[in-house]
């Protein structure tokens, strides 16, 4: 268990390990599978004790790669727009780009910050924010705060939790992640509830219309 720790110690201590970061924060906001809160989270519990890396700079590259990330999606559902293959004319998925796009207009602040809180749903939005040609420059502002508060957040976790363990950075750093997993959850859990109760009111309105 010693070189384990060593090893993560070593490793969180090398300008590399940055890079890694961004890179992983970049490619996470097109492609969901890459585990970019599991990165941050982890070597901010290492910093928490070791002060490897520098956790300002950490939350610096986070907040960058997330934004270049969330971006990036934006103009790929931009190129590739609502119609060019099959699955997409379907339409349930025309409905969903509708649905999207309507939300976008009425509550784009609350959506877009809260979406990059969830890994899958920050994906949905920003392709959906492109296909549906949502405002550029809104989307950047929006994208920008939001990259930011994700970046403040996954940081101060590694750090809350990372402190409690100062002779294992790996339990440290496992924990951390699987608190931030499991807030991950929650706040989805919650979203599509409210979503599910926005719908319902919203439907009663419409029949007594």
């Amino acid at each position: 268990m010693q070189e384990i720790n060593d090893f993560i110690l070593a490793a969180a201590g090398q300008p590399w390990v940055l890079f890694l970061v961004l890179a992983c924060c970049i490619i996470d906001g097109f492609f969901p599978p890459i585990p970019s809160e599991s990165v941050v989270v982890g070597l901010a519990a290492v910093a928490a004790t070791a002060a490897v890396p520098n956790p300002w700079l950490l939350m610096v590259v986070a907040a960058l790669g997330a934004f270049l990330g969330d971006n990036i999606a934006y103009v790929i559902g931009q190129k590739i727009g609502t119609d060019r293959w099959a699955w997409m004319r379907r339409p349930r998925m025309q409905r969903s780009f509708s649905w999207a796009g309507t939300e976008l207009r009425k509550r784009p602040a609350s959506l877009i910050l809260v979406a990059r809180f969830i890994p899958i749903g920050r994906v949905a939005v920003n392709f959906t924010a492109g296909v549906t040609r949502y405002s550029r420059g809104r989307f950047v502002l929006l994208t920008a705060l939001s990259a930011v508060l994700w970046a403040v957040y996954s940081v101060a976790i590694g750090l809350f939790f990372g402190q409690w363990f100062e002779s294992n950075h790996l339990l440290g750093a496992v924990i951390a992640i699987v608190c931030a997993v499991v807030l991950g959850i929650a706040v989805d859990y919650v979203i599509n509830r409210l979503r599910g109760k926005s719908s319902a009111v919203e439907r009663l309105r419409e029949t007594d219309a």
